[in-house]
């Protein structure tokens, strides 16, 4: 038989066995050689792939792609908790009336950056409050009950979703009360699993992740019904500490990773170091550099058996986000003739963040949409739209550059940006920003999704010498049958 129609299938069949190969990745956006995703023993399973011959019948495997629409959004709230007299409706920011499948949202200083925060005991209440306002916002939008008061909030800064049985996501799929489908609020101390409270009968997302470092704060939804459509597989956070000495949390990220079927995300939320004088870019630069050295997603025995990255680079679609805090290399009275005039390709030139990605100081290689809105930072006040300091100078007010503090990147293939803004709540001296993507999914299905009969349709693995004369090997028969099996099994178990 022809050797290029061999190894073609081959291909197929290693491709089938794996799930997901991690080839032809783009190179490395920051030059960090020493990140690896973990697999390099795959090139040992190419070499004997390549003595070996599938002839697959019925069950030979494609892989279909969908799209998924993915709403990522970043907020400075000046350590202002939503509660009380400061109640803050989140409508205009996350306009869930469009629907997006994920929400992923990245908050800074959602506690005062003071010492006992930032060297004391993490506390989760204000992202216990910023959850509850979150999951207020998605689910009463359309028309879901909630509950009040919210029974048994929860208690740890540290969330994960902890992936259901196939009985249970179907149970809550048909609208059954689902308090113990969505459980695994992990505790730092004691890891220990305690019921979920965000979501009751009739809601429309989901809390799949949630990590707090002291005022750095990250929070996944997804819509309810990707859970009983996809295999959500491997959801992990990570935290990495990079301010005061290098290892404090009043600066650094939290990051999530997850797997949703073939295709991997990683979201990190980031509050970078401020300033606007010459060199502290330099500094940003730095922290950057140690979010991707530090950031891992370790595998643990709970795992399932797909392989999943260990570091960001790893992932197929990445998406960075927060404050930033990258300025204008511009003076201030000019920076604000620019932003009087709404010259938003003038003062881009100016942007500092721009400026270091393109001499590959930060960031090469990823992308980010065209800014077509005013500066975000630094507002006078809550309640008001004027830019702090200026002239005449107010009496202790702060003087700052007004700049676009807070940003939102992206790294890797198959993510189109749909829009690009900013909104206009008057909470904090930050304005959140906002983006829209439609990213692309790998799902494996197969040709024929008929039940056939595994002993009489078993794909056959033999040395490439032997095609045409061992066919009926019983052995490799056996051995690949009972790989097939478990393939099977776990397959039916993520599409159920």
């Amino acid at each position: 038989m022809d050797e290029k129609i061999i190894k073609s299938r081959s291909g197929r069949f290693r491709k089938w066995f794996k799930r997901k190969k991690h080839k032809n990745k783009e190179p490395d956006p920051y030059f960090l050689d020493q990140l690896f995703d973990g697999n390099e023993d795959e090139g040992d399973d190419d070499d004997f792939m390549e003595d070996v011959y599938v002839d697959s019948y019925d069950m030979d495997p494609c892989t279909s792609t969908n799209e998924l629409r993915i709403f990522v959004g970043t907020w400075n709230v000046a350590g202002r908790s939503p509660v009380g007299s400061l109640a803050v409706d989140l409508d205009e920011w996350l306009k869930p009336q469009d629907a997006a499948d994920i929400y992923v949202l990245g908050f800074q200083e959602i506690v005062p950056l003071k010492t006992r925060t930032v060297i004391g005991a993490e506390d989760p209440t204000e992202a216990t409050n910023w959850n509850l306002l979150i999951g207020k916002t998605l689910n009463e939008n359309f028309g879901c009950p909630w509950m009040t008061p919210m029974l048994n909030p929860i208690s740890s800064d540290n969330y994960q979703y902890v992936k259901i049985p196939a009985s249970d996501r179907r149970a809550s799929f048909s609208g059954i009360t689902d308090n113990t489908s969505m459980r695994g609020i992990r505790s730092r101390t004691d890891h220990q699993l305690l019921q979920q409270p965000f979501i009751v009968g009739g809601s429309r997302y989901k809390l799949m992740a949630s990590k707090k470092m002291v005022g750095v704060f990250i929070s996944v939804w997804m819509k309810k019904e990707l859970l009983t459509k996809y295999c959500i597989s491997n959801v992990k956070v990570s935290s990495v500490a990079c301010g005061i000495m290098g290892y404090l949390g009043n600066k650094g990220s939290v990051s999530v990773s997850m797997s949703i079927e073939g295709t991997s995300f990683c979201f990190i939320a980031a509050h970078l170091a401020s300033g606007e004088k010459k060199g502290d870019e330099g500094r940003r630069n730095h922290q950057v550099s140690e979010i991707f050295r530090r950031t891992s997603f370790p595998r643990s025995a709970k795992d399932d058996d797909n392989p999943h990255p260990l570091t960001i680079l790893g992932h197929d679609r990445i998406f960075w986000f927060g404050d930033l805090n990258y300025r204008l290399y511009l003076e201030d009275n000019l920076a604000r003739h620019l932003i009087k005039k709404q010259d938003w390709k003038a003062l881009q030139e100016f942007d500092q963040l721009r400026r270091e990605q393109e001499d590959g100081g930060v960031f090469q290689g990823w992308r980010e949409g065209n800014i077509q809105f005013a500066p975000t930072y630094k507002y006078s006040s809550s309640n008001c739209n004027r830019y702090s300091g200026g002239l005449p100078n107010r009496s202790g007010e702060k003087q700052r550059t007004p700049a676009w503090c807070d940003r939102i990147l992206w790294y890797g293939k198959g993510v189109k940006l749909l829009s690009y803004f900013r909104s206009e709540i008057k909470f904090s001296d930050h304005r959140p920003v906002s983006a829209l993507f439609s990213t692309q999914i790998e799902v494996m299905k197969f040709s024929n999704p008929r039940s056939v009969d595994m002993e009489s349709n078993v794909p056959m693995v033999m040395p490439t010498e032997q095609i045409g004369t061992s066919r009926n090997d019983e052995e490799g028969k056996s051995t690949l049958l009972s790989l097939i099996v478990k393939d099977t099994d776990l397959s039916s178990t993520h599409m159920q």
